[in-house]
C-alpha cells in the first residue's frame, strides 16, 4: 500500500515551523476526550503530541499538522444560525502519520455550520512513526477506525443535547481520512474494542458519506478490485466522491475501484471526477474546477434527504 500523503509533504519534518504542544480549537470549543478511561490498543507515546505550522503553502496559505496523537479528542462545532439537524464527522488526512488539522479539518467546519450543520472534528490517533506492520491503516492498526467507531456512537448518544437529528450523522474524510470514512462504512456491524458505556451501544453506521481524494481503496490497479479490508455491502451508506486525475498520491483507481464496489452492491453513489487539481487542497479554492466541490456536497446532502432542499 502507498502511503497517503507523504508524497506531497515530502521533507515535511524539516518545513515545521513554531512548533507546540497540544493542538486546541479556537476559543469557545472545547475538545472532549473519547474515550473515558483505559485507551484500547493503546501505544506508549514515545514523544509528545507536537503542533507545528508547515511552511509548503496549500492556495497561497500555510496549514497546520498535529503529530503524535495518542489521546484521540472530538471538538463539536454548532451552527450559529439555522439547524438543520445533520450533523458531519470530519476525518483530516495526513497519511495516518500526521493530521492535517486546519487545512481539512477546522475549515471544513467553518463551512459546514454556515449550512446549518453541525461539525463534530475528531482528532484521532497517529502513530509518531510508522512502523510496519501496525502502521496506522486498518487492518495494519485498529486504532483511528476504533476512534471513528467511538465517536459515531458519541454523537448520537448526545444528540439530543448537541441539537443533531441522530438519524442525519454522516462522516467526511480526505485522503487517509477519507480512507477511514470508507473503513467505517464497511465496519460498524461490531466494533473493534471492548464496548465500554452507553455510547457503544449506538449505532456506528453513519447515514451517508463523503470522501475527498481518498487512498488504500484499490487492490489491483489494472482489474480495479476492491481493497478486502473495505468489504463494500448494501448496508453501505450512501456516498459521495471526489477525484482529480492528476492525483500523484492517492491514484484515481483508488476511487474508480470504491465507486465500483459501492455501484455494484446497489449503494446510492455520485462521484465527480476532474482532470486537474492534484491532492490535498482541502476546501481552499484555486483555479482549478475541483476546488468548487463543497457546493456539489451541498446539493448531494438535498439529493439525499439529509438536509431540507
Amino acid at each position: 500500500m502507498k502511503l497517503f500523503l507523504i508524497t506531497i509533504f515530502i521533507g515535511i519534518a524539516s518545513t515545521y515551523m513554531g512548533a507546540q504542544a497540544i493542538w486546541h480549537p479556537s476559543s469557545g470549543h472545547v475538545q472532549i476526550p473519547i474515550w473515558p478511561g483505559s485507551i484500547p490498543d493503546a501505544r506508549p507515546a514515545t514523544r509528545p503530541e507536537t503542533t507545528q505550522q508547515a511552511s509548503n503553502l496549500v492556495a497561497g496559505r500555510p496549514w497546520t499538522a498535529v503529530s503524535n496523537v495518542s489521546v484521540p479528542t472530538l471538538t463539536v462545532y454548532s451552527p450559529t444560525k439555522m439547524n438543520t439537524g445533520a450533523a458531519i464527522i470530519v476525518f483530516p488526512g495526513g497519511g495516518y502519520e500526521i493530521l492535517a488539522i486546519d487545512l481539512e479539518g477546522t475549515e471544513a467546519c467553518d463551512w459546514l455550520v454556515t449550512r446549518g450543520i453541525t461539525c463534530v472534528l475528531l482528532k484521532y490517533r497517529v502513530p509518531a512513526q510508522r512502523s510496519a506492520p501496525n502502521w496506522g491503516a486498518f487492518p495494519q492498526s485498529p486504532m483511528a477506525l476504533e476512534d471513528a467507531q467511538r465517536t459515531i456512537g458519541l454523537v448520537r448518544l448526545h444528540a439530543a443535547e448537541w441539537h443533531i437529528n441522530p438519524r442525519k450523522v454522516g462522516v467526511l474524510g480526505f485522503s487517509a481520512g477519507g480512507h477511514l470514512v470508507a473503513a467505517l462504512s464497511t465496519h460498524f456491524a461490531v466494533r473493534l474494542y471492548k464496548p465500554i458505556d452507553a455510547a457503544d451501544k449506538e449505532s456506528c453506521r453513519p447515514d451517508f458519506s463523503i470522501a475527498i481524494y481518498p487512498g488504500h481503496l484499490s487492490f489491483d490497479n489494472k482489474r480495479l478490485l476492491l481493497n478486502p479490508a473495505v468489504p463494500v455491502t448494501r448496508q453501505t451508506p450512501p456516498t459521495f466522491l471526489l477525484q482529480n486525475e492528476d492525483d500523484h498520491v492517492d491514484s484515481i483507481n483508488d476511487s474508480l475501484a470504491y465507486y465500483i464496489a459501492l455501484k455494484n452492491a446497489g449503494v446510492p453513489v455520485e462521484m465527480h471526477l476532474f482532470a486537474q487539481g492534484g491532492h490535498a487542497f482541502g476546501l481552499r479554492r484555486t483555479q482549478f474546477p475541483a476546488t468548487a466541490w463543497p457546493q456539489l456536497v451541498e446539493t448531494w446532502l438535498q439529493t439525499i434527504d439529509m438536509v431540507r432542499r
